[in-house]
């Protein structure tokens, strides 16, 4: 299965598809939109540009980080619409769509809640493959959050578990001797 994952932003979307069967890089990239001023034709940029990456690249499920808290509501609501976009270019698809905090992403991708920005890229360079240094924070958060989403898929909500116990009673599949 093809994962889309997107960091969604009204000056930048970052996005990226991760191959959930062996978590293999199979394109990203950053929609850039600072030289476009009025933010509802941002808006259509993005769910364009997001439409025709679903088109070249057929992902399966779409995965995205969702805004949580912000000083300014005016940039929460904006950043808010454009993951309306980004959500809009999956459904229209007939993609499922799931959206993860911040501190979920984080915690799949690097064991931590609360990692910083170079941590989350340097892990999701590390996962798959790659040079952090080619790797925008936009496509790593975008990336990171397509590696959140196949880690739920394949392992279950990690959170759920009370402990060990409950995750061998859980996994007897993925427990050896």
């Amino acid at each position: 299965m093809r994962i889309l994952g997107i960091d969604p932003g009204s000056r930048a979307t970052g996005y990226g598809i991760v191959s959930s069967t062996d978590e293999t890089l199979i394109a990203t990239d950053v929609i850039r939109l600072d030289n476009t001023s009025d933010h509802p034709q941002r808006l259509k940029e993005i769910y364009d540009r997001l439409t025709a990456v679903i088109s070249e690249y057929a992902p399966e499920a779409l995965s995205i980080e969702m805004p949580v808290y912000g000083q300014n509501p005016q940039s929460m609501l904006k950043l808010g619409r454009a993951q309306a976009a980004a959500m809009m270019a999956g459904l229209n698809a007939d993609m499922p769509v799931s959206q993860y905090t911040p501190k979920e992403i984080k915690k799949s991708v690097t064991g931590n809640g609360n990692a910083s920005k170079k941590q989350v890229r340097f892990m999701v360079a590390s996962i798959l493959d790659l040079e952090a240094d080619a790797l925008t924070h936009d496509a790593a958060d975008a990336l990171a959050t397509a590696l959140c989403h196949n880690n739920r898929d394949a392992h279950g909500d990690s959170d759920s578990y009370t402990g060990w116990a409950s995750f061998v009673e859980a996994n007897p599949d993925r427990i050896s001797e």
